[in-house]
């Protein structure tokens, strides 16, 4: 039953998806100590130590730890102040054959170091799918939109048009040094594997009567039947924290560019010329009931901010660290590491539902053009004038003065861009008269935009490669809107 008495973490009551909720969930965390436990138990064995097939065959019957385990392991940590030991009891418990030599010559940094470097590599595995996922749809939603004339904005201020398609693909641009920067944290991931309390491995080269082969053809054993194609060389008691770090730098990257592109979504929807999905009984506020408040953009922008801030303790925590290891990471890797990899799920799927259903309303995008084109197109003006023959020098003049008084009615009389009409009335652009729609289309002013999406999008192309290499991974369907 839920428990309304106490504190619950939203990252865990709202936000992110189950699977990796359950990654870091204190089943999957002990469990895995035990199959750590296990492999290094059969490595042994095909060493040469003497560990009977019963006792693995008891510790493989019971990997997974049972509700039981964990009290009998939770009394125990109360009486010896260690959880490691503890479940090393509790595994003991139920698989009495092989409580002799369960954790045989490891340090507790052998099942929660090497376990939570699985963690980071399955949790990056479960992200990356799912990023790529954003970016194809982000890609489609481009493709659609490649040349549909939008405003630029340049210090918040209207400038030259660009389409709405080619600001996409900006973001879909930084998303894709995103998923750069989580593929490098992945691929430069490695196994702390057998290395002993000080990553010297003396305990294993004195269970091995001094044979350094079979010590590290037991580390490389363990290393392999955990998934790793390498272990690190060189340990101290912990992998090195500077690990920690790294991750925590591509994720965090990650979470600026989520507070980047919802800041302009939430812009965009403030100016009513995109919206995000919003659901048909959805309510946008409890006093004001027309409103259609942007609120996935606005979560995706809290929690990217939550994100983008993890890298300051994982940075502290590793240069705390003391000669071969302290105790003082324990309790905030404790909240860092699973935080971090919930925070950017709870993201992923945020943006997954967003790029779902972005709405676009080109009457809105063409208006706000059009109070602010005339400006923009008075270089056309001004180089047709001059081809039929005119002064530069006084069609400037002419235009700089009507420019002003359009732009005081604009600003003080709250009025409608009436610069065109100006320019008409006036005979001194009687020669261009007739080009004034062709010098205002404002297909003319999006330059190679739609090329440019095109480009990037083709195949072959910067974002198609991307997507290949996540090829049957990539969820087709369009996201559920509850969010």
């Amino acid at each position: 039953m839920a428990n309304y008495d106490t504190w619950q973490s939203p990252l865990t009551e709202r936000y992110p998806s189950e699977e990796m909720k359950k990654l870091f969930s204190p089943r999957t965390r002990n469990s895995t100590w035990r199959q750590l436990w296990i492999w290094l138990a059969e490595a042994e064995k095909e060493l040469g130590l003497e560990i009977s097939d019963k006792a693995i065959e008891q510790m493989r019957a019971h990997v997974t730890v049972s509700d039981e385990d964990f009290e009998i392991a939770k009394v125990e940590e109360k009486r010896r102040r260690h959880d490691v030991m503890a479940h090393v009891h509790a595994y003991g418990q139920v698989a009495p054959d092989a409580a002799g030599i369960i954790h045989w010559g490891a340090t507790s940094c052998y099942v929660t170091d090497n376990a939570d470097l699985m963690f980071l590599r399955d949790g990056l595995d479960l992200l990356l799918p799912k990023l790529a996922t954003i970016i194809r749809k982000l890609s489609d939603f481009a493709k659609e939109y490649k040349d549909l004339p939008c405003l630029g904005y340049t210090h918040g201020q209207p400038a030259q048009l660009t389409t709405v398609g080619k600001r996409a693909c900006l973001w879909i641009q930084d998303f894709l040094m995103d998923l750069r920067n989580i593929e490098r944290a992945r691929s430069d991931l490695r196994f702390r594997g057998v290395k002993g309390t000080t990553g010297t491995q003396a305990s294993f080269l004195a269970i091995f009567n001094g044979d350094h082969s079979k010590v590290e053809a037991l580390d490389e054993l363990v290393t392999k039947k955990a998934g790793f194609d390498s272990a690190y060389i060189i340990s101290s008691q912990t992998y090195s924290r500077k690990i920690d770090v790294d991750v925590s730098h591509a994720l965090s990257s990650f979470g600026a560019t989520c507070q980047r592109i919802g800041g302009d979504i939430r812009h965009l929807a403030m100016f009513k010329e995109m919206e995000e999905p919003f659901e048909k009984e959805q309510i946008g506020s409890s006093a004001m009931a027309y409103k259609r408040n942007p609120m996935r953009s606005e979560r995706f922008c809290g929690l990217g901010r939550k994100l983008a801030n993890v890298p300051v303790d994982t940075s502290d925590t590793y240069a705390a660290q003391w000669f071969e290891r302290s105790l003082d990471d324990s309790a905030i890797r404790r909240m860092n590491l699973p935080e971090m990899y919930l925070l950017a799920d709870a993201l992923m799927i945020v943006l997954d539902n967003v790029c779902s259903g972005l709405v676009v309303y080109p009457a809105v995008v063409r208006r706000r053009i059009d109070e602010e084109l005339p400006f923009m197109a008075t270089e056309n003006f001004i180089m047709a004038l001059v081809v039929k023959g005119v002064s530069r020098q006084e069609a400037h003049e002419h235009i700089r003065v009507l420019s002003h008084e359009a732009a005081a009615v604009v600003k003080q009389d709250g009025k409608p861009n009436d610069l065109i009409e100006r320019i008409q009335r006036d005979e001194f652009f009687k020669p261009i008269v007739d080009e004034l729609p062709k010098l205002m289309d404002a297909r003319t002013f999006i330059g190679r935009a739609p090329q440019q999406v095109e480009k990037f999008t083709a195949p072959g192309g910067e974002v198609s490669k991307a997507l290949e290499r996540y090829a049957g991974q990539i969820l087709s369907s369009q996201a559920e809107l509850h969010v």
